[in-house]
């Protein structure tokens, strides 16, 4: 997703990704990864559509992170730790008041 980005970033991303294309398959396009991003979401929620098993919901990107590496980037694993703590948060503001 390009969200959050100025038209100028928005032309300057698409103009380095086009020079990143590996190979391109209708409604796809692969890049070599090289350029790194910093998102802000809503939540993350399970979906059988992508092979992760997440989707990111509402994602829009914060800041090109020229300073970060691909391999500097989060993984699966850190999707999976965040998809839990927000369940553990939202189970606390759910969970009824003790009366004493």
């Amino acid at each position: 997703t390009f969200k959050g980005l100025t038209d100028n970033q928005f032309e300057t991303l698409t103009q380095q990704l086009l020079t990143l294309k590996k190979r391109e398959p209708p409604y796809t396009v692969y890049v070599k990864p090289s350029i790194v991003v910093e998102i802000a979401y809503n939540e993350i929620q399970r979906s059988p559509q992508y092979p992760s098993g997440y989707a990111i919901r509402f994602a829009r990107v914060k800041r090109i992170r020229e300073d970060k590496n691909p391999e500097d980037a989060d993984t699966i694993t850190k999707i999976r730790e965040l998809y839990q703590a927000q369940f553990r948060y939202k189970a606390q503001l759910v969970e009824p008041t003790r009366k004493r």
